[in-house]
């Protein structure tokens, strides 16, 4: 799953970047409200986490115009503490959380999972193919009932790969779904390769049967059972 951090303060943002890519997520940031629109309008998130006080343009116009574009991305609000005004001017828009500075990191992540666990239940949460199980809301894998430890990369290709069954994933729409702004495909051009290798030898798909190779276009995850 993606999550989009929008705040300006900078230690603050990469404190809670390592924080949650640490916990297998994908993680970009923006530190104003214009950058945070253009991501939004040209990526798909799971969760925004987004601050009021934003230079450019402020956190509840960057909520509003997301509803005003029928982005329904859940929105956890960071307030200043004691805030009310702004607070219910959020709730109001459509943020579906809020969360007032300081704040612990423990309270955050709950925050965080109780959101995308209600995201998950309103879709699909359990993903399968033969003996492995991937759990959208859990982020656990398993294969053959026993758990398997992916890095967030390996987690977010499988999953998408999984959303997309029996679809031909181009590897520059996986790439750009991946590591979104930060895929250089000149600099980067075997990452996806290793990440696939690495990730096949983890499920047990050394031969490539899980996630086949199309080439000269990308990977297919086929279920012969749809």
């Amino acid at each position: 799953m993606r999550i989009l951090i929008v705040d300006d303060e900078i230690k603050l943002l990469q404190q809670l970047q390592e924080t949650i890519t640490a916990d297998r997520y994908d993680v970009d940031t923006a530190v104003d409200g214009e950058t945070a629109l253009d991501k939004l309008f040209a990526n798909p998130y799971d969760l925004v986490i987004l601050d009021i006080m934003l230079p450019v343009i402020d956190g509840l116009s960057v909520l509003s115009e997301m509803r005003q574009a029928d982005i329904k991305t859940p929105v956890l609000m960071l307030t200043a503490k004691g805030d009310i005004e702004d607070r219910i001017r959020g709730l109001d828009l459509g943020a579906d959380d809020y969360l007032a500075k300081p704040f612990s990191i423990a309270e955050l992540m709950a925050r965080i999972r109780a959101l995308l666990r209600r995201t998950s239940d309103q879709g699909i949460s359990l993903l399968e193919i033969g003996a492995l199980t991937l759990n959208t809301a859990t982020r656990e894998v398993e294969v053959n009932c026993q758990p398997v430890n992916l890095t967030p990369k390996e987690f977010s290709i499988l999953e998408f790969l999984l959303y997309n069954k029996n679809r031909t994933i181009s590897r520059f729409n996986l790439a750009e779904h991946v590591w979104g702004d930060e895929f250089d495909p000149f600099t980067m051009s075997n990452f996806i390769d290793v990440h696939i290798k690495n990730l096949r030898r983890k499920i047990g798909d050394n031969d490539g049967t899980i996630i086949q190779t199309i080439r000269g276009i990308g990977f297919l995850v086929k279920d012969n059972n749809q």
